[in-house]
């Protein structure tokens, strides 16, 4: 843990959005969150806020459909972004989340950031690349955090980190990447040292 004060701490809702006209005005800094929707992104966000229930967690996967919108102070916000390639939900519906989830990429201004939730035991998805290769189109920064990374022994989770790095590497990705356990909080300080670079906290 941190000895730092946490400065998510304050963090709160602010509003939840379907398409990307419905969300806020396009200022201040944003950093979103994306992942699988089994891959414990609620859970990741919960631990970085250092709050039980800010982000709502489901043992049914796909039950983010919504983008979530959390505000940290009135100048920045973290946004929990659908969860995709695993809820039993309707094509029509993964379509248009898909369309929302490129819009919100690739024209959303105030968006510094995207850190992309994968379950360590299942990393870098189809969709997982797809999102990365949006980001590096657009020249957005990408960080990987490789969560449940309490499920393996450190030494099978530090190898499985070591060969994403080399396959973003080998891929010309410029993403960086994190073991990360919301459970016991590990890296939690590494995956805020991201957060704060990326929201101007000093």
């Amino acid at each position: 843990m941190s000895v730092e004060p946490n400065p998510y701490r304050q963090t709160h809702y602010l509003t939840s959005a379907q398409k990307i006209s419905q969300l806020p005005a396009d200022s201040g800094i944003e950093v979103a969150f994306a992942g699988r929707s089994n891959a414990g992104k609620s859970s990741a966000i919960n631990c970085l806020v250092d709050q039980k229930a800010l982000a709502r967690t489901s043992k049914t996967p796909g039950r983010t459909q919504l983008i979530n919108l959390f505000e940290v102070d009135e100048h920045r916000r973290l946004v929990d972004l659908p969860g995709y390639g695993f809820a039993k939900v309707p094509k029509k519906m993964k379509d248009a989340w898909v369309k929302n989830l490129e819009a919100y990429l690739q024209h959303r201004d105030c968006l510094r950031g995207l850190i992309i939730v994968m379950d360590i035991r299942k990393p870098l998805t189809e969709f997982d690349m797809q999102m990365i290769n949006w980001c590096d189109m657009v020249e957005m920064p990408v960080h990987l955090l490789l969560t449940k990374a309490d499920k393996m022994k450190f030494g099978a989770a530090k190898t499985v980190l070591l060969q994403v790095q080399k396959q973003l590497r080998d891929a010309g990705y410029d993403a960086t990447a994190q073991l990360f356990s919301a459970t016991k909080a590990m890296g939690l300080e590494e995956a805020h040292a991201v957060l704060n670079q990326w929201m101007e906290i000093e």
